[in-house]
């Protein structure tokens, strides 16, 4: 197992030799020990994006200091999330867990403390890597940690408690930029980094996976980073600097070399950290292309939202937080609905419906730059845009995970994540580079406005397409006829899905 759930209903690889029941003392802990430390960063990524206006006033940073606050934790998280998940399975899944925790914690010191817009990046991108090393162990330790008819249930808990933990995050993030300032959004991970290393370090379980073999894919991490790395500054950079600038034909060129270079090193590589094999399957191909284009567009446009509220609608960062609360609320309402439709009906339509949804909810979030309240100019657009979410997540999860054979259920929703973690970086890269708003002189009214537009008509064909994409490339599954049995599989599909902003994946399906 590499960062995701086990294969089908066998007892994953690394298995404690005394497994936990869900009902006892010590099985709750374990949820809350894991609960809590994926909830930082769930609740990290919510309200940065608030904090985004306030970073760039007190740092007098245009669209491209907010661009690598965002992208400098993401690019780190992005390239380093398989390995991170290979690490737990050969060195011990609560021990790197642990680590990351700590790793995480002390970069949000180091993020609250910046001085300077170039030191809060730099911290981010150490932040990214924390996050990189936590997050695959939070699920792994569930897996390997419970008995096998408790699984599901305590992935279920874990599930439905970190999705209210996504909901709070835009609420804790508005009042405490509001009573305090935005590097409080930072340092309010300390207690609850701490409370976690406490729960682990007296409640949790140590499992490995005994057949993990070979050496951890360093090259291919590194290579990966490279890559994204390249890409994002020159995308970032060029619009001002140049695109001629050496700087920025330097890291284009790096970016064009390292891509190949990766896909040969993963190719040869007996162990690679990604099986380059899992794309052979159309159904599996497809569903991740589907899962880019989606995820490019709301990573990207949930990236200007709160900016645009806060400088051209003026709402407070607390208002903004609750603007973006219904997205939340929708998706841990009708996402396991979604689920067992899907299962009733086959993902194909649900996956080409879906994203048209979506992309006419973008579309209509360019209103929400027109006067008016927010009751008419921005809910209509944030309700339509949750509700094509809510119909696409769950069978798009399930379909990846399903077209992997079932030794490699894990590293199929792992390679879902980095798919999704990478088209959100690049988006919010590029989207502003499309839309014109580069240098400071964007984040003024008339200009921001003018292009957010832009930037929601761009995401909004970006989803479409992206439901095209699924009516090309996605068949529904043959079925043998009986009654549908939900096991445990299916719950970590849905559970271990791709991210949403803010953070909803732990959303996805709360059946627990």
């Amino acid at each position: 197992m590499t960062g995701g759930a086990a294969a089908g209903g066998a007892p994953p690889a690394g298995t404690v030799t005394d497994p936990l029941a869900l009902s006892s003392g010590r099985g709750r802990w374990v949820v809350a020990a894991t609960v809590l430390g994926s909830g930082i960063a769930l609740l990290d990524s919510t309200v940065v994006g608030i904090a985004l206006p306030s970073i760039g006033r007190d740092f007098h940073g245009g669209v491209g200091t907010l661009q690598w606050v965002v992208t400098g934790y993401a690019l780190t998280l992005a390239a380093f999330l398989l390995l991170g998940g290979s690490l737990g399975d050969r060195y011990g899944r609560k021990r790197i867990f642990s680590v990351g925790v700590v790793w995480f914690a002390a970069a949000s010191v180091c993020c609250g403390l910046a001085p300077s817009a170039g030191l809060l990046v730099a911290a981010r991108v150490v932040q990214g890597v924390g996050s990189a090393l936590l997050t695959p162990a939070s699920l792994a330790i569930l897996q390997a940690s419970f008995r096998a008819d408790d699984r599901a249930r305590a992935i279920g808990a874990w599930s439905g408690f970190s999705g209210i933990a996504a909901a709070a995050g835009p609420l804790v993030g508005g009042y405490l930029i509001a009573v305090g300032s935005w590097r409080w959004v930072f340092f309010i991970n300390l207690p609850l980094a701490a409370a976690v290393l406490v729960l682990t370090a007296r409640h949790v379980p140590e499992s490995s996976d005994p057949t993990s073999a070979g050496r951890i894919d360093t090259v291919g991490a590194s290579l990966a980073v490279v890559f994204l790395a390249g890409l994002t500054y020159g995308l970032i950079e060029a619009p001002t600097r140049g695109w001629s600038s050496p700087g920025v034909v330097a890291s284009l060129a790096l970016a064009v070399a390292a891509a190949p270079a990766f896909l040969i090193v993963e190719h040869r590589r007996a162990h690679p950290m990604l099986p380059l094999e899992l794309f052979r399957s159309r159904q599996f191909t497809g569903a991740n292309a589907v899962t880019f284009a989606v995820y490019g567009a709301l990573g990207g446009a949930l990236f200007l939202l709160p900016v645009e509220l806060q400088i051209v609608k003026h709402y407070s960062p607390l208002e903004s937080g609750l603007a973006l609360l219904p997205l939340t609320l929708v998706m841990l309402t009708l996402s396991a609905r979604s689920g067992q439709l899907s299962v009733r009906l086959g993902p194909r339509l649900q996956m080409t419906a879906g994203p048209l949804i979506v992309g006419a909810g973008l579309a209509l979030l360019t209103r929400a730059t027109n006067p008016g309240s927010y009751w008419t100019q921005v809910f209509p657009a944030v309700l339509l845009f949750a509700f094509g979410l809510a119909v696409t997540v769950a069978p798009l999860t399930a379909t990846a995970m399903g077209a992997a054979p079932a030794e490699h259920s894990g590293i199929a929703s792992a390679v879902n994540n980095v798919v999704a973690r990478a088209a959100g970086l690049l988006a919010v890269a590029v989207l502003p580079l499309l839309a014109g708003l580069t240098g400071a002189a964007a984040l003024g009214d008339a200009e921001l406005a003018a292009g957010f537009r832009t930037a929601m008509l761009v995401s909004g064909v970006v989803s479409a397409a992206g439901g095209l994409l699924a009516a090309l490339t996605i068949r529904n599954p043959s079925r043998a006829p009986g009654p549908v049995h939900h096991d445990e599989t299916c719950w970590s599909c849905s559970v271990s899905g791709p991210p949403l902003q803010p953070a909803l994946a732990a959303a996805i399906d709360a059946r627990g």
